[in-house]
């Protein structure tokens, strides 16, 4: 995902390409992406969840499985296998493995989206990070897998790892970042970010959670669909577009509205906390 940002920035600067690398090539690379980490939770021998016998905890099964956490509900394991009829049952993989190419392009493009003004992509991840962090640990322990009723996924503990570097990373470059900012991530990083999170959130069975803890990058792409459909169709039905937002995406039009950008980045962030937070909660909120 870092590889199609940097084409695009290489583009851009070196090449003086305002456009970049155009927007259906992006597309087309997160989608093979999203193809290749879909087939990988699917296919790979080492992805399995962990299966305990109900009167003794010694006796369990690693099984492949596609199933999700439900957020907010007890029995909260959700098959793909559900959506559709009995006799396609054994075709789930191919429902799971779109629906997670569809995540990680939609998470990939909030985050680059969300890249606008200074340190809110990079506090932002370190926010959503961190909240994965203790997801992933959660789910790599056995006791606390068990207290919680969730999922037990061999080896999650070693995303703990992952994800402490990523939150490290970000607040370093945060360092920098932060307004006025002195070093930009652009498209190679905004992208890899990204994805990052949508594979971090699927690998611990947590892809339902991602509109409420990605909930700053959800609401900015849905300020650019909202903006740019209604824009078109005022067009076409008017003959003058007309517009929801002074300017998309969402930080923009506050920035018209003549918010400070560091005020407009803190308030974002602490929603960013809020939303984490009841994240966290769902573990208990059933």
């Amino acid at each position: 995902m870092g590889s199609i940002g940097f084409i695009d920035d290489f583009l851009k600067i070196k090449k003086k390409n305002k456009e970049g690398l155009r927007g259906k090539f992006k597309i087309i690379g997160q989608v093979a992406l999203g193809l290749l980490v879909g087939g990988t939770m699917v296919f790979h021998p080492d992805i399995v969840v962990r299966e305990f016998n109900s009167n003794d905890i010694s006796l369990y099964s690693d099984i492949k499985s596609s199933a999700t956490t439900i957020p907010f509900f007890k029995n909260n394991e959700f098959q793909y296998s559900w959506l559709l009829p009995d006799f396609l049952s054994e075709y789930a993989w191919v429902v799971y493995v779109l629906m997670v190419t569809f995540i990680v392009t939609a998470v990939s493009n909030g985050v680059n989206i969300t890249d606008g003004i200074d340190g809110l992509a990079a506090g932002t991840t370190a926010i959503i990070a961190l909240s994965l962090a203790i997801l992933a640990y959660l789910s790599g322990n056995v006791i606390f897998s068990n207290y919680l009723n969730i999922m037990y996924i061999p080896n999650s503990g070693e995303l703990v790892i992952f994800c402490a570097a990523l939150v490290g990373a970000c607040i370093g470059f945060l360092w920098y970042n932060a307004f006025p900012a002195q070093v930009f991530m652009g498209d190679t990083g905004s992208l890899a970010l990204g994805g990052i999170v949508a594979v971090l959130a699927l690998a611990v069975r947590k892809e339902l959670l991602i509109p409420l803890l990605c909930g700053i990058f959800f609401i900015e792409l849905l300020s650019v669909i909202i903006q740019v459909g209604y824009f078109k169709y005022t067009k076409s039905k008017f003959g003058e577009g007309q517009r929801v937002f002074l300017m998309s995406p969402i930080h923009h039009h506050f920035q018209k509205k003549g918010l400070h950008e560091s005020k407009i980045v803190t308030r974002f962030w602490t929603v960013g906390i809020l939303l984490a937070v009841l994240t966290l909660a769902t573990l208990k909120l059933r």
